[in-house]
């Protein structure tokens, strides 16, 4: 008796992959909480974190992604994901109140568009180019003592 071929899933590879933890970013829901103005300070002046591509001077608060340099970084904020990722984020995240106005408790709400701009870090702003321009930049705030200067 023969059997029937099972190979449902064979072209799923890529789909596998996009959804792996280790390949893992941030839903919108979680973007949007980065937007709040008391966190967005934080994410566009970090300090310099070695593990981090270019030591996290040029991060994209929209697309949660660091950049080795400027020039990267300039080339992503005019590329189709980035700006993608700005029109999803235009509108406001789903929530628990607007399902249950949805459901019939309580008057529907429709989600309200928002005006989006892209956020640059102040790296960026500075005009430091590269990760040299960075190490040059702390190596002059340091003293010859190694501490850092009184501001």
């Amino acid at each position: 008796m023969t059997y029937k071929r099972k190979k449902y899933h064979f072209g799923d590879t890529h789909l596998k992959k996009k959804w792996r933890t280790k390949r893992r970013t941030r839903d919108l829901d979680q973007i949007d909480g980065d937007l709040k103005p008391e966190k967005v300070d934080n994410l566009l002046t970090q300090k310099v974190d070695f593990d981090k591509p270019g030591l996290a001077q040029f991060y994209c608060v929209h697309c949660a992604k660091h950049f080795i340099d400027s020039h990267a970084f300039e080339c992503h904020i005019k590329s189709k994901p980035h700006k993608r990722r700005l029109n999803a984020l235009k509108t406001e995240p789903y929530t628990v109140e607007e399902s249950l106005r949805a459901a019939g408790m309580g008057s529907y709400i429709p989600p309200k568009k928002r005006k989006m701009e892209t956020l640059i870090p102040e790296a960026v702003k500075e005009g430091l180019k590269d990760v040299l321009d960075i190490k040059k930049k702390a190596k002059m705030s340091t003293d010859t003592d190694g501490d850092e200067k009184m501001k």
